[in-house]
């Protein structure tokens, strides 16, 4: 199993790529410091958005899947989607990624 960073330093570092790169990026929703899990809500400012959420692929590192599906929903559909998976966790961050070409700017695979 790969070591990860504790999630308020990964939110922190990520949120500074997205304005090297020209997006705009804030948290939504703040979660546990150390092990919270965290959500993406990519908005392309044009009505839709698409949820990213993190798993483990066979090998035991990070692969990011399209939570709200392979299109985008609307904002509605996908704050309602983060809603009903903070009840479930209620140490979840989420971090919302405004760009208009809808890039994410992660490492690790999005399937």
């Amino acid at each position: 199993m790969t070591p990860r960073l504790k999630a308020e330093i990964w939110v922190k570092a990520h949120i500074r790529r997205c304005f090297v790169e020209e997006a705009f990026a804030a948290v939504v929703r703040r979660g546990d410091d150390v092990a919270g899990t965290v959500l993406l809500k990519l908005n392309d400012l044009a009505g839709g958005c698409t949820i990213l959420q993190p798993t483990a692929n066979p090998e035991g590192g990070r692969l990011w899947l399209r939570a709200t599906g392979p299109e985008p929903v609307s904002e509605a559909d996908a704050d309602a989607y983060v809603a009903k998976q903070v009840r479930f966790d209620p140490d979840l961050w989420v971090l919302e990624i405004e760009d208009r070409d809808g890039r994410h700017f992660l490492d690790e695979p999005v399937a």
